[in-house]
């Protein structure tokens, strides 16, 4: 491991030099545990208002989150620009262009979330009514959406500077930090659904509160560090320069995501029509399935920071070996994280409403996606290796066309020919196939023409 500064000692971790897959591990795995307890956040919401509030309470929670990721992608995604160029600037020792980048990123956070409280409250109502959400969830899902959105900007500070941390090797205090929230945000939750019966708009406030807790101590945890990453606020200033490059890589990442959302808010419209059972059954699988996609994306993130650090360092056959190790990885942790989705998908969902009904919709979700789980991490994988030497376009194309698109005509075509819910979900294994196929090609393109050009190792 290699240290920097005092604040940052026994946190960094070398990624270009030592032991490969050991590092890879002690990356990922505080990775899977944040991407767990942010999950935790939402469950937690849904949880309680399906058990204490009732289903409709549950499904108005539920209708939101394919509409607020569509509307968050974009500025996730620049936080993924961010975090390559850190971790690039970084592994070359740029100290200069690594503070402008922390600096310029922390800006765009801010920024970003105050665009976005304007939007969800403005759009909420108008957005899910397009959506056909049923007319008895309606007015729940509005008010749920438009508190959730007031802590967009808390969100954003935390994701980026989560992002920076993870491009020097620390997913340990993102980790920590997640832990207190978390606990803040199930304790609020029942305090304010169970003893002040605020329904969704207690959880909906939980979340806020909590989100800014974990915002606060991630930036709290840059100003008082003394390594090159540090966040001095008399230093903050938009460098256009930087500006522009992490838009040339997260702007792809964040439009892929926003359009794949595009996708599933068509997959969600058609769900809310086979009614508010099974858009609860439907909001208690998604969540349960989260839990899995978390874990392999943080496999993801995990090529993204390893190739980002290594490119930057010029160790390109090390970023070889990354990627067939975060492959391996993925594909063992989605075989076995989505059989146990299957296998225990009553259980599961029985935790989140005692409605048979809605359980049954669970487990009829459940019992497909979870068999062919492991295709969608090892597809996100291979854009992880692609985004950290710095290709970002190609996998946002081949992304919307291999998924995106493919699902959208799969709605007008194969589901119109056969409208039921099962048709409806085997278009996302389907997708992941085609798409995890793609990106390898395009990889070993790009590889291969990176290599003529001097730019790859031989």
């Amino acid at each position: 491991m290699r240290l920097q500064g005092k604040a940052g000692k026994g946190y960094e971790l070398d990624m270009c030099n030592g032991p490969l897959f050991s590092k890879i591990i002690l990356f990922a795995v505080p990775l899977m545990l944040s991407g767990v307890l942010q999950l935790l956040f939402n469950a937690a919401d849904i949880i309680v208002v399906g058990r204490y509030a009732g289903s409709s309470s549950l499904a108005a929670v539920g209708a939101t989150s394919s509409l607020i990721n569509l509307l968050v992608n974009v500025f996730i995604g620049l936080s993924v620009g961010a975090n390559v160029l850190v971790a690039q600037y970084h592994g070359a020792h740029r100290l200069k262009d690594l503070e402008e980048t922390v600096h310029t990123a922390m800006i765009l956070a801010v920024a970003g979330g105050g665009i976005l409280i304007v939007v969800g409250v403005l759009l909420a109502n108008p957005l899910l009514r397009l959506m056909d959400t049923p007319k008895d969830v309606l007015p729940l899902a509005v008010l749920y959406m438009k508190l959730f959105f007031m802590g967009m900007p808390a969100t954003l500070l935390y994701n980026f500077g989560s992002a920076i941390l993870r491009a020097v090797g620390d997913t340990r205090r993102p980790l920590y930090f997640l832990m207190m929230a978390g606990v803040i945000n199930v304790v609020l939750n029942l305090i304010f659904v169970i003893c002040f019966h605020m329904d969704v708009a207690g959880v909906a406030l939980a979340t806020v509160i909590s989100q800014c807790v974990s915002a606060w101590m991630i930036v709290r945890c840059l100003i008082r560090s003394n390594a090159d990453y540090r966040l001095r606020l008399d230093r903050l200033k938009v460098n256009r320069g930087k500006i522009w490059a992490i838009a040339r890589i997260g702007l792809p990442a964040g439009l892929q995501g926003a359009v794949f959302s595009i996708s599933n808010v068509l997959i969600q419209t058609s769900v809310n029509s086979f009614g508010p059972m099974a858009v609860a059954g439907n909001t208690a699988a998604a969540n349960i399935e989260g839990f899995v996609y978390t874990s392999m994306n943080a496999v993801y993130q995990t090529a993204l920071s390893f190739t980002s650090q290594n490119f930057g360092a010029g160790q390109y056959r090390r970023m070889t070996r990354v990627l067939l190790y975060c492959l391996g990885l993925v594909a063992a942790l989605g075989l076995v994280l989505g059989g146990g989705m299957v296998a225990f998908g009553h259980s599961l969902a029985r935790v989140y409403s005692p409605d048979e009904q809605v359980i049954q919709y669970s487990v009829n979700r459940l019992q497909i996606i979870g068999k062919t789980y492991f295709v969608c991490g090892m597809m996100d994988t291979m854009v992880g290796g692609l985004r950290g030497i710095g290709c970002s376009l190609i996998p946002m194309f081949v992304s919307l066309t291999g998924a995106c698109a493919f699902r959208v005509v799969w709605i007008f075509t194969v589901f119109a020919m056969d409208q039921t819910l099962q048709t409806l979900y085997v278009s996302y294994p389907v997708s992941w196939a085609i798409t995890f196929a793609a990106h390898v090609v395009c990889y070993l393109v790009v590889r291969q023409r990176m290599k003529k050009k001097g730019g790859w190792g031989q």
